[in-house]
């Protein structure tokens, strides 16, 4: 089953900091674009983070800037984000997305998708 798996999230005081993971099964991470996206409670999802498909480039949303770091482990088929100096704003549910395009018998397929989320919850 094809499916991202997200943990790490968590209860934390402000100026803490969480390490997310966002564990691929059924497939194998290779050249695909890879995002972050949260949730807050009653507003829609924005992305925070994301790593390109096609060159490896990484943006980060202007509000979670030098606070958040998002990684490859090729070796754990995951994709990790570090967050530090949490503040209460960044409190929400936290996706993982998967963008790519698979050769299945000749055919480029492409496939999104995305965990279940986890939830990050900062005190002040």
């Amino acid at each position: 089953q094809v499916q991202l798996v997200e943990s790490g999230g968590g209860l934390v005081q402000a100026g803490g900091s969480l390490r997310l993971s966002c564990a691929a099964s059924g497939f194998t991470l290779e050249d695909d674009a890879i995002g972050w996206f949260r949730q807050a409670a009653g507003k829609g999802r924005e992305g925070v983070t994301c790593i390109s498909g096609s060159d490896g480039t990484i943006w980060y949303g202007d509000t979670v800037k030098g606070r958040f770091t998002i990684s490859r482990d090729n070796a754990k088929n995951a994709v990790n984000l570090e967050i530090d100096s949490l503040k209460p704003e960044d409190t929400g549910v936290y996706y993982c997305n998967i963008r790519g395009l698979r050769n299945i018998r000749g055919t480029l397929i492409p496939f999104d998708i995305w965990g279940q989320g986890t939830q990050v919850t900062v005190s002040s």
